[in-house]
Order: structure tokens, then C-alpha cells, then sequence
């Protein structure tokens, strides 16, 4: 009895050993690759919003500096830069460059994640006071609105914030530490 023993044909061999390469690629970009590109595109839009809310609150210092009042108006912040020749002038000192390299004004109230404008608000306080006369008569309401002592900017991707509505302490301060 004489038994034979056929083998496959070459061509399945290497079809195999295709599929295995092609899976083996596909594990690789899914596993390792992919989370790697994910992580840095992560940090580079965690970066670039940081920078831009850093030369937003530049900006809003430089506002209350020229208006005695901080705004929740970026066509305010913009307008600002764009009418001082000196702040002009001081562009590099002033203001960080952003992660491709330049300052862009147009750019600084969009977060670069999502392309949502970031959220701007400053504190108001209303006083209300009694006038009456010598004899204590009532006259009128005196309503004095304070308007801008404080401001908070904030990142719609959640990025970190800037300042604090309810405590002036923390005007200029940043959520991430920075100085």
C-alpha cells in the first residue's frame, strides 16, 4: 500500500501569506498607529486653543488698560488692535505666536477643535439706591450698572479657562497654571 501525499497548490501558500501581511498592516494602523496620530492631534488643538485664550486675555488687558472696563466683544478686542498703531508695533512682544508660526487676529475667537467661537462673558452688578429728601420724602431710584471688572473666557472643547465671574482674584488666571 503506497499512500501519496498531495500538496496544496503553491498559489494558496500565498495567498495566505498575503491575507496574514494584510492583517498584520491593518493591526498595526488600528492598534498603534492611529491612537498615536489621535493623541497628537489631541495635543496640537489643546495647545493652539491655549495660545489663542493667552492672546485673547492680552487683548482684554489691553482693552481695560484703554477703557477702564474689560468687554465680552471680540469685534471690541479686534477693533482695538486693529486702530492702535502701538500694539501694532509690539505684535511679537505681546502676543505668542500660534502653533503654525504666526499671530492671526481672525483666528483668536475660534477654537481650533471645533471651529466654535469661545465663550466670552464679563460680570455686571446692579446698585440700587433709595434718594429721599431732608424731611424723608422719597424722590427717585438712583441704578448705578458696573460693568467689566471681571471677565471669564472659556474653551468650548474644554480646554482650560481664563478668569473667574464671581472671584476678582483670579481676573487673569489660567486653568492650566500658566503665568
Amino acid at each position: 500500500m503506497s499512500t501519496s501525499h498531495k500538496s496544496e497548490p503553491a498559489y494558496i501558500h500565498i495567498v495566505l501569506i498575503l491575507i496574514i501581511v494584510g492583517l498584520t498592516y491593518l493591526l498595526i494602523q488600528v492598534a498603534i498607529l492611529e491612537p498615536q496620530r489621535v493623541l497628537e492631534q489631541e495635543r496640537y488643538w489643546k495647545e493652539e486653543s491655549r495660545l489663542r485664550m493667552s492672546n485673547i486675555k492680552v487683548l482684554e488687558i489691553l482693552y481695560k488698560e484703554k477703557n477702564g472696563k474689560y468687554t465680552d466683544n471680540f469685534d471690541s478686542l479686534f477693533a482695538l488692535f486693529r486702530k492702535d498703531q502701538n500694539i501694532q508695533a509690539k505684535v511679537d512682544s505681546l502676543f505668542k505666536p500660534l502653533k503654525h508660526g504666526q499671530f492671526t487676529l481672525d483666528s483668536l475667537k475660534w477654537s481650533p477643535k471645533s471651529h466654535t467661537q469661545y465663550i466670552l462673558k464679563i460680570d455686571s452688578s446692579l446698585s440700587v439706591d433709595s434718594v429721599f429728601t431732608k424731611s424723608g420724602k422719597f424722590l427717585r431710584m438712583d441704578t448705578t450698572i458696573i460693568v467689566g471688572q471681571t471677565y471669564y473666557l472659556e474653551c468650548p472643547d474644554g480646554y482650560g479657562s481664563i478668569g473667574d465671574l464671581a472671584n476678582p482674584l483670579k481676573v487673569n488666571q489660567t486653568s492650566w497654571g500658566e503665568k
